[in-house]
């Protein structure tokens, strides 16, 4: 163990307490800084506050018809004849007037229910009599809609892993699922003696009874805090004035925070402390239980408990500790350290209540904090332990990197090389049997990251990590020592491989909600990963695990959700996570290629079982991840953190799936955290703060339609008589502004709901009614379609077509609609469908006699062709315009609101930029919409004319030529920000000059936008800019002077 040094003055009385922690070998305490939530008062020495124990706790409405409901009871014991007579009364009295039930229970249940509970102890009693090693031990529970009791025999201060597991029990299926609707508050108490009448024994009774709440406000809102509104009437008839006084304290502070709030209270004449946690419900699935572990872990029981929800959202737990009287006290530290300790973990146990490793944290084995470490490299290691081997090495080798037809081959062979090797069953079970290796691997971690820092006051002194610290290479060799065989060899220094890649962390921060962790991503192999990334952080919850990557230091992208329809889905989703975070990156990168961003992507995969809180995990994402980015400002809730990377980062997100109704929760909350940059650290977030909405203005659309109008013009196309058809309906952005747009001669739709085809043209005012109503094709009017016009929805079976054909099956005709040789499409725009709707295996359907049976193709959706496929559909004739050039409307859109963002201080931002709550948007906010409108025009048109020149030239597939561009432009970009042409003032004001819209140079000046806008994102503009003209006038393979011409 590593030594402590120890302060030695007298005022210090936590001297003693560290050094009977420290001398106790199998309990460790944690190395996380404490944090008190409500302000201290009446301080006694220790920072709690003292209640008097007459004040304490509830006081049960006296129940008066108890008399006679033991006489009805005594009855009905004496009819069924199961207790002899002599018994009765004893053990009738013994439950009513000994275990400490309250006259709740009593006025609540029903007289048959109490008869079979105390038949039920009775029996208890005989058995464990009747038992050879005399042990007491009883299980007894009941069920019901609205209510439950459970009764169990435990020995206080140990978790029972081999019980009846109640509290699991009832938090799954009471407390975890409570909701606003349904929620249920629970009592708990351990009764002071064991089974009446047996011989001595530890074990106690523990009884735990549920009730359905009845709130005074059921529709409550979450910003409420009046006890008297929100609570539970059960509740305000019980509580004492001093708990409700508590309660109303912590309410008011959960309320405004996002993770726990925590105070620890004296009892005045008791040894007993009373410890109160708050958290907002549905946050923390499996606390309850999990505190349990946590204060057995210090050797602590709890007299009484109580969990208390409230109809704002909040839940409060409430938990009566001492020291449990039948263990050895000298193998864990007194009560005051031991509650210290336990306070400052509950931060930790917040972020994964229930984590992989818990069975080792109740049993002892590990402390928290290593369990919750070991859990979280189990994450790791299922998505970077290298596992292709040599052969896919000689395959990259045998392929061209530069050609995106094999990259895309290699990254599906890739997929399925690493579907079964190492699943994460098989990661669990080795690193479950090496504890010993998580705890030197973990006091490694701890001994880089856990710090005070500067400025940081804390009365306790945090102990050293429980085990030795040793070197890499001496943990290396311990690893080769003590595992069996190489498979537990390359899971354990993988660990290794996190430890040294880890640049800072939110682990050792007093307040989180999740677990975030700042990567230096070079440990990624080039052969799996070519193009390197710049930034990597890992975000784990205990609903969610997630990653943000990007490719530059100034980078954008979207926050996507990603949801799984069961268990199986789930794991598929889990083995492909970050390659797909990884590909979706680089598309955006290269899609990224005529703004200052480079690419990024976050992806957050809800678990398995928490697939309705997308929310919850969204607001853990953000907020850990803010735990990185911003200054430590406030000692006891955020301290400093040790920072390897040791520069200044800003990232610029977006709306992705399932995330566009989150986006101003994630900008009101940086201004709420004191970001400088709350302004611009989300795009699509709504006008009233600032957002400049995509679907609303047909952003996306306007690029998407360029490339189309342009195929058009360069062969001189009627569009009028051009037959479209289209995936993603007139319900979607993308689909319904195409509509709205476009001038086209529509035969075909495909959406959600269905197909409808109409080969003399579809009603084009009624399309443009679905679209402005934004509703599905379902909602067609069908005496708008010709006699020759159809429609099939997904839930029909058997239609009859008007050729005579018969569809026998609605989804598997919308699903592959588009693959149909109809004879009726001339152009194909896909606005929306599912990636790799168009692969190499289903290309052949749209080529007959080596021709596409379609002329022209935009791709306005995301990866809806595979790259492979395309060039197929390019090679047989087809003219072919892909999503990272096509639909960059976007990222367009979003960069511009970044920069106006960045350019207004907060007062001109409002003023300018927010819509107010009169709907009517700002003069400067119209005239700045209509100048991003033309921007995206102008960009697409840029392109568009570069790709056609380039390929009438060199006859270079257009999809190819696409991504040869993008990376031209980047590196181009790159090279440009590394030379001296920046220190040149006159060049970079007027590159800038011309590079920013004109509206903010007239509105704010170039000379104030260069000092409010940071200097790397200056610098991004400003060599973006340069590349993306040079190589749109001049291609991707300019003569070595034509720079100079530029």
């Amino acid at each position: 163990m590593a030594s402590l040094e120890v302060p030695t003055s007298p005022l210090s009385p936590v001297n003693k307490i560290i050094k009977d922690v420290v001398a106790t070998p199998d309990r460790h305490p944690s190395p996380q800084p404490t944090h008190f939530s409500v302000p201290y008062k009446n301080g006694n020495g220790n920072g709690h506050r003292v209640l008097r124990s007459a004040t304490v706790g509830y006081i049960a409405p006296e129940f008066k018809g108890k008399k006679a409901q033991m006489l009805q009871v005594k009855g009905k014991i004496e009819e069924a004849s199961w207790i002899p007579d002599p018994m009765i009364d004893e053990q009738i009295n013994w439950f009513y007037n000994e275990l400490g039930i309250d006259d709740v229970y009593f006025q609540l249940e029903n007289v048959d229910a109490i008869v079979s509970h105390v038949t039920s102890l009775y029996a208890a009693k005989i058995a464990a009599f009747a038992r050879k090693d005399k042990r007491d031990e009883i299980r007894l529970d009941m069920e019901a809609a609205d209510h439950a009791i459970y009764i169990d025999t435990s020995e206080p201060g140990i978790s029972n892993i081999s019980g009846p597991r109640y509290e699991h029990r009832l938090e799954k299926k009471y407390l975890d699922a409570s909701t606003q609707n349904s929620s249920y508050r629970v009592e708990t108490f351990r009764s002071p003696t064991n089974l009446s009448g047996t011989t001595a024994s530890k074990s106690t009774m523990r009884c735990y009874f549920v009730y359905q709440c009845m709130f005074v406000d059921p529709k409550a809102a979450p910003t409420e805090t009046r006890l008297e509104v929100i609570a539970d009437r059960m509740f305000l008839a019980k509580a004492t004035k001093n708990t409700k006084q508590i309660y109303q304290e912590i309410i008011d502070l959960a309320v405004s925070r996002n993770g726990p709030v925590i105070e620890v209270f004296d009892i005045e004449g008791s040894k007993e402390k009373r410890l109160v946690v708050a958290f907002r419900r549905r946050t923390a699935a499996g606390m309850f239980s999990a505190l349990s572990d946590l204060y057995h872990y210090y050797g602590v029981t709890s007299s009484r408990k109580y969990v208390e929800q409230f109809s704002n959202g909040i839940t409060v737990i409430c938990l009566y500790l001492k020291p449990a009287a039948n263990l050895e006290s000298k193998k864990f530290p007194p009560l005051e350290a031991s509650i210290h300790q336990i306070t400052k973990e509950i931060s930790l146990l917040y972020c994964i209540p229930q984590n992989k490793f818990q069975a080792l944290f109740a049993s002892g084995r590990l402390s928290l904090q290593e369990t919750i470490y070991g859990h979280c490299l189990w994450v790791f290691v299922q998505h970077f332990l290298n596992r292709l081997g040599s052969d896919y090495a000689s395959l990259v080798s045998a392929l061209d990197k530069d050609s995106s037809a094999h990259v895309e081959i290699l990254s599906n062979i890739k997929r399925r090389l690493r579907t079964e090797t190492f699943t994460a069953g098989y990661i669990f079970e080795i690193i479950e049997s090496h504890p010993e290796l998580i705890r030197t691997l973990y006091a490694s971690f701890a001994n880089t990251h856990l710090t005070l820092g500067p400025g940081y006051v804390e009365d306790w002194v945090p102990p050293a990590p429980s085990a030795e610290v040793l070197s890499d290479k001496e943990i290396g060799d311990l690893i080769t020592r003590t595992v069996d065989n190489e498979h537990e060899e390359m899971v354990m220094n993988a660990f290794r491989i996190f430890n040294k890649a880890l640049l800072k962390t939110n682990f050792y921060t007093p307040t989180k909600v999740a677990l975030s962790f700042r990567l230096d991503p070079a440990f990624l192999p080039e052969i799996e990963y070519p193009q390197p990334l710049y930034g990597m952080f890992l975000v784990i919850s205990s609903e969610s695990r997630g990653f943000h990557l990007r490719f530059r230091d100034i980078a954008r992208g979207g926050i996507r959700i990603v949801k799984s329809r069961n268990k199986e889905a789930y794991s598929i989703n889990a083995r492909s996570m970050f390659d797909e975070n990884y590909g979706l990156a680089n598309t955006q990168q290269r899609k990224n290629k005529d703004i200052p961003e480079g690419g990024s992507k976050g992806v957050i995969l809800l678990d398995a079982a928490h697939q309705n809180k997308g929310s919850v995990a969204f607001e853990k994402y953000i907020d850990s991840i803010m735990d990185l980015l911003l200054p430590a400002a406030s000692p006891g809730i955020k301290n400093p953190i040790v920072d390897l990377y040791g520069k200044q980062e800003i990232l610029f997100m977006g709306p992705d799936e399932n995330t566009a109704d989150l986006v101003d929760w994630a900008t009101e909350h940086a201004r709420k955290r004191g970001a400088l940059w709350w302004k611009s650290f989300f795009t699509g977030k709504s006008p009233k703060l600032g957002g400049i909405p995509h679907d609303a203005y047909g952003m996306t659309t306007l690029s998407v339609r360029e490339f189309v109008k342009g195929i058009y013009r360069k062969l001189e196309l009627d569009p009028s008589k051009v037959r479209k058809m289209q995936t993603g309906g007139p319900d979607g952005d993308l689909g319904s502004n195409e509509i709205l747009l476009s001038n086209e001669k529509y035969t075909a739709v495909v959406d959600g709901s269905g197909v409808l085809v109409d080969p003399n043209g579809i009603d084009r005012n009624e399309l443009i009614r679905l679209a402005k109503k934004r509703v599905m094709i379902s909602q067609f009017d069908m005496t708008k379609l010709s006699e020759a016009g159809y429609r099939v929805l997904v839930d029909e079976n058997n239609v009859k077509l008007p050729s005579g054909e018969l569809i026998n099956n609605g989804t598997l005709f919308r699903n592959t609609f588009h693959l149909r040789d109809s004879g009726l499409t001339d152009s194909f725009v896909p606005c929306g469908g599912r990636p790799e709707s168009i692969d190499l295996s289903s290309v052949g359907k749209l080529i007959k006699n080596h021709k596409s049976t379609i002329p022209y193709i935009v791709e306005g959706a995301n990866l809806f062709i595979t790259q492979d496929a395309k060039l197929r559909l390019e090679a047989a004739g087809c003219i072919l315009f892909k999503d990272a050039s096509a639909n960059k409307g976007g990222v367009t859109s979003s960069s511009l609101e970044v920069l106006a963002s960045l350019s207004f201080d907060d007062e001109g931002f409002v003023q300018n930029m927010c819509v107010g709550a009169d709907g009517n948007p700002p003069e400067f906010y119209q005239a700045y919409v209509k100048a991003v409108q033309e921007k995206i025009k102008d960009n697409a048109r840029l392109e568009f004319e570069a790709i056609w020149r380039e390929h009438e030239l060199t006859k270079i597939p257009r999809s190819t030529l696409s991504d040869t561009l993008s990376v031209a432009i980047t590196k181009l970009d790159e090279e440009l920000q590394g030379t001296d042409l920046w220190k040149n003032e006159k060049l970079r004001g007027s590159v800038l000059a011309d590079a920013l819209p004109k509206l903010l140079l007239d509105k704010i000046g170039l000379d104030l936008i260069i000092e409010r806008v940071p200097d790397n994102y200056l610098r991004a503009i400003f060599g973006s800019y340069l590349a993306s003209r040079f190589v749109y006038e001049f291609g991707s393979q300019p003569s070595q002077f034509a720079f100079f011409d530029l």
